[in-house]
């Protein structure tokens, strides 16, 4: 991989966080959305893609000053500097995208194993794992592989959805979707806690940065365009079920909603047709998701914030940090209760949002960003956050014991490697100075 060209181009990148973001979350959003904002979940999604489009003005503008393989780190480290700080936030974004990438894989092999084994739990296993192996070693043969790959999964995603919306949209009833049926827009405003959910992997995007050939022209531009096509896409999907159903009908088929919807005029083809379609959503979305491991192991690690060793490679070719990360994934997938703790890595990512901003807003002149753009960004995904954390994490004690724990052993993880790291520094230290004597 260290060989290795700089030729990814602005649409593989975007695509990388088109996969990250379009992945399954769109079958299980559609109907708890609903249960909030009504038939007005499209406008639940449209506000969160304005809430992402900002925040990836802020991501587009510290990413074209400061372009580095470890991503939305590299920003939390500009602002609040290189020290403990951003070492517990890197150990607590590396657990969490296990944990993220776990979740999409056992997603995989959920449907899978229906589509080809009946829903045999063994072999939802087994094709969890199989998946994890195959896009690790994609992440192995490098970045154009990864890009390439990501770019056949999400043509084939957004043909099949695009058909979906047209035939659902030009079949709608659109008086279910009249303004007059709506909720209030305080509701309407509280789904976003839900929807902005589906944005979260744009960040993914930042750590295209190393293999760009221009990074400071090149990464704005895949962040918008990445949010602009998944905004199009959720609108347009929002329209077409709630269009075809009414939200009794959707809240009812919970994850089979988009299917349902299907049904008028797909018939029974429209369930296989949407199960090939989340394989395909959640195989990207895991490739995606593995694909920052190797940059981030090897700036960290020459950053001093990981060990040495994961940024290393084994055998000349296998990224350690990878390694590592597919290791991890697959030992979550097949020994934890995934569900239980199914929103740690939203809660971790619009933190993580929070403080790239924070710290955006601490080198603004640098960037020369706007400042109200920041401080707007700042506010919505504070009240995202804080509107997650009232109506989800309370409800949800295991994801909020997970958390802390998350948050001790990256706590753990950092002072213990600075521990060691400082021994090592002192120790050469009195080695230079005995030698001299």
């Amino acid at each position: 991989m260290s060989g290795e060209t700089k030729s990814m181009t602005v649409l593989q990148a975007a695509f990388i966080g088109v996969g990250a973001m379009v992945g399954a979350g769109i079958f299980a959003l559609i109907g708890p959305a609903g249960g909030i904002a009504g038939a007005a979940v499209w406008v639940s999604f449209l506000l969160a893609g304005v809430i992402a489009a900002l925040q990836g003005y802020s991501f587009g503008k510290m990413g074209a000053h400061f372009p580095s393989g470890s991503g939305l780190i590299e920003y939390v480290a500009r602002g609040f500097g290189n020290g403990h700080f951003t070492g517990i936030t890197a150990w607590l974004a590396f657990m969490s995208q296990c944990i993220i990438t776990a979740m999409v894989a056992v997603a995989f092999g959920g449907y899978a194993s229906e589509v080809f084994a009946g829903g045999n739990a063994a072999w939802s296993k087994v094709f969890t794992v199989v998946l994890l192996v195959a896009m690790g070693s994609l992440n192995v043969i490098g970045a154009k592989a990864v890009a390439r790959a990501q770019g056949v999964i999400v043509n084939v995603v957004l043909a099949i959805l695009v058909l979906f919306s047209v035939v659902t949209v030009f079949t709608a009833d659109w008086s279910l979707l009249a303004p007059s049926g709506y909720p209030t827009f305080r509701q309407i405003s509280s789904s976003v806690a839900l929807t902005f959910f589906a944005f979260l992997g744009f960040g993914v995007i930042t750590f295209t940065a190393k293999d760009l050939p221009q990074p400071s022209r090149q990464l704005p531009k895949a962040i918008y365009l990445a949010i602009g096509i998944a905004t199009v896409v959720y609108v347009a999907i929002s329209v077409g079920v709630y269009g075809t159903l009414t939200v009794p009908e959707v809240m009812a088929a919970g994850d089979t909603a988009v299917a349902e919807a299907a049904k008028p005029t797909l018939g029974e083809f429209g369930y296989l047709l949407m199960a090939l379609t989340a394989m395909f959503s959640t195989a990207g979305a895991t490739n995606s998701s593995l694909y920052p491991a190797a940059g981030l192991g090897k700036d960290l690690a020459a950053k001093q914030q990981f060990p040495p060793v994961l940024g290393r490679q084994l055998a000349a070719r296998i990224p350690v940090s990878l390694l590592v990360m597919v290791c991890a994934t697959a030992l979550m997938a097949l020994l934890l209760d995934l569900t239980a703790i199914a929103s740690i890595g939203s809660a971790v990512a619009l933190t993580l949002f929070t403080l790239v901003t924070i710290s955006h807003m601490r080198v603004r002149r640098v960037t020369h960003a706007n400042t109200l753009v920041l401080v707007t960004a700042l506010l919505l995904t504070l009240a995202t956050l804080f509107s997650f954390v009232r109506t989800t994490l309370v409800e949800e004690p295991a994801t909020m014991l997970t958390l802390l724990v998350l948050l001790v052993l990256a706590v753990v993880l950092d002072a213990v490697w600075k521990r060691i790291l400082s021994g090592r520094q002192a120790g050469g230290v009195g080695e230079h100075s005995h030698s001299r004597d």
